[in-house]
């Protein structure tokens, strides 16, 4: 819990925005988190610092979720080849402008905005099926990535963290599950989404993007350079049948859905995520390799080589997420997201306590890339100030769980934010650039409502 556990995410921030180059950045605040390590406990063997370094990336691949994670990240690149080269992609944007449903930047705003909310359970497969779905819709009505990537992050997150029947609420509710408390988990949990506000107003300036089609900042930038570009449809080859797209993605989501009640034993919200998401994709990716074959559209061998090349092609993404998962590893052992806590202090203003637990999160998932892992700092902070205070369990509650949607949204170190930039076929610093801006007004104005419903209710 000392001030230096800070420098290493500042480091990293430094580097993305100075160097623009994200894997350098991690790099060197994973060399350095460990360095301090030493310097804690093994003074003399500062030497050691990039053996210990790799063994932390080792430790991190070696954990059975992270490996999921990485695996599937690495899959989904060939599943992604698959439907572009089998033209599924030009087939189902004709067939959705021919039905109506996407004939407008309006429409297919609501239609990627709808296909994110419908699959809230689990954010991962959120943003992969809403950004297959509309890369090519967005190709062709000229809007960028960068907004394409903006909307699946703003909707992923904050509709899982609102519906909770999915893994984030098991895994919320099992925190607060050690607690006694006048109320029940459960009842605390779902009476937290009304004060959620970070997660509510995110989905409003979503909304407000695609109804009124205003994009504003470094977003309007790269939307202008866009249209003065003479950009063709990312579909790959001529359109075929919109099969060999719609059935891997309905078998996708429908899969993640039975997996989730599988692994949960018979219960939605018990099942694990890292595993539904990992088999579901596999599943996926094998249906679209029999679809391509049994067409006679390639051999085994072509087939092969399209689905490396689909790896191949986001090893970069990958290699973000692992450095990414192992920052986080290691600065957790370091303490900064528990230095970051203590920063709440016990000589506050009652009314600031809950303004505050909402910064402290946004720091701590800002700086640490993750908020399930602010989540688990937080929730024990914030439940004995509940219990010492009287604060209203619920506000609190909301403010830990916005916090840590906030950070994760700005930070250019999380996970989430590459995944996103994956889905959408976006460069990871143009999407946490572009984005930057809409999640710092959602932040600004979640801090004066916090406030204000602090001073209502205290």
């Amino acid at each position: 819990m000392t001030w230096y556990s800070i420098l290493p995410p500042l480091i990293a921030i430094l580097v993305v925005f100075w160097r623009k180059e994200v894997i350098l950045a991690l790099l060197l605040a994973l060399i350095s988190s460990e360095f301090l390590l030493l310097m804690q406990h093994n003074y003399s063997q500062l030497m050691m610092t990039p053996v210990n370094s790799i063994e932390r990336i080792v430790s991190v691949v070696t954990s059975a979720g992270n490996s999921r994670i990485l695996i599937f990240s690495l899959i989904i690149g060939a599943l992604l080849a698959y439907i572009r080269e089998s033209g599924g992609v030009a087939a189902t944007v004709n067939m959705l402008m021919n039905k109506g449903v996407a004939k407008s930047k309006r429409q297919v705003g609501l239609l990627t905005m709808f296909t994110g909310t419908a699959v809230f359970i689990e954010s991962n497969m959120s943003v992969l099926t809403s950004g297959i779905v509309s890369r090519g819709l967005f190709d062709k009505f000229k809007m960028s990535r960068a907004r394409l990537a903006y909307i699946i992050d703003s909707t992923s997150a904050p509709v899982c963290i609102l519906i909770l029947l999915n893994g984030w609420g098991a895994y919320i509710l099992g925190l607060l599950s050690n607690y006694e408390l006048e109320q029940s988990a459960v009842s605390i949990l779902w009476s937290s989404v009304a004060f959620n506000f970070y997660a509510i107003i995110a989905l409003l300036i979503v909304l407000y993007t695609i109804v009124f089609d205003k994009v504003h900042g470094p977003m309007k930038v790269a939307e202008q350079q866009l249209e003065k570009q003479q950009v063709a449809l990312d579909a790959g080859p001529k359109a075929t049948k919109a099969r060999f797209m719609l059935l891997p993605l309905v078998t996708l989501v429908g899969s993640m859905i039975g997996f989730m009640f599988w692994t949960g034993g018979g219960v939605l919200a018990q099942g694990s995520g890292s595993k539904s998401v990992l088999y579901a994709t596999v599943l996926a990716t094998a249906l679209a390799y029999i679809l391509l074959l049994s067409a006679k559209r390639f051999n085994h061998h072509e087939l092969v080589n399209i689905g490396f090349k689909g790896m191949g092609e986001l090893l970069p993404l990958v290699t973000i997420v692992l450095l990414s998962l192992t920052l986080g590893a290691s600065l957790k052992e370091l303490g900064t997201g528990v230095f970051v806590a203590s920063l709440v202090g016990d000589y506050l203003p009652i009314y600031f306590i809950v303004p505050v637990l909402f910064l402290a999160g946004a720091i701590m998932s800002f700086t640490t890339g993750t908020s399930w892992g602010t989540f688990a700092i937080l929730i024990p902070i914030g439940v004995p100030l509940i219990q010492a205070l009287g604060l209203p369990p619920a506000l609190v509650m909301g403010a830990i769980l916005s916090g840590g949607i906030f950070g994760d949204h700005c930070s250019p170190i999380s996970d989430t934010s590459a995944v996103s930039a994956l889905a959408s076929g976006c460069d990871l610093l143009t999407h946490v650039k572009t984005q930057l801006p809409y999640a710092l007004v959602g932040g600004a104005l979640s801090l004066v409502c916090f406030f204000i419903a602090s001073v209502v209710m205290i």
